[in-house]
């Protein structure tokens, strides 16, 4: 018995659905399979070497800034975040003498911000008395 041919393109169409359900039903088992797995590895894994998390203390957190603004420094000598960031880092690092030099600098660029003179003034009665 032959085929007409939309009998064949039916039947064409009916075989190519039937294959696309089967490799989607794989293709889902196969996904939640691999999840499954990757959890039960990462739940056995936290049981037995459980970690707590790495913490950069606050000090290094403040010399890597202080390294950032430096790095930027050196390609714009002039910038005023860079410098401002710069010299409030090395205050809350303690080091007072250091942020004079980024404070001087910021006042010379910018006579005009009396801010920037207060806290340069307030640096320097600092580093005088040996409170740095």
């Amino acid at each position: 018995m032959a085929l007409s041919g939309e009998d064949y393109v039916t039947a064409h169409r009916k075989k190519i659905e039937r294959r696309q359900k089967i490799v989607t039903m794989v293709s889902i088992i196969s996904f939640f399979g691999s999840t499954a797995f990757a959890g039960v590895s990462a739940i056995k894994q936290a049981i037995h070497d459980p970690k707590p998390p790495a913490t950069i203390s606050a000090e290094s957190s403040l010399q890597q800034q202080e390294q950032g603004f430096e790095f930027v420094l050196q390609r714009e000598p002039e910038n005023q975040v860079a410098l401002e960031g710069l010299a409030m880092t090395r205050i809350r690092l303690k080091d007072v003498q250091g942020a004079i030099q980024p404070l001087e600098k910021l006042v010379k660029l910018h006579p005009d911000r009396k801010d920037y003179k207060v806290v340069l003034e307030q640096a320097k009665k600092q580093v005088g008395t040996g409170k740095n």
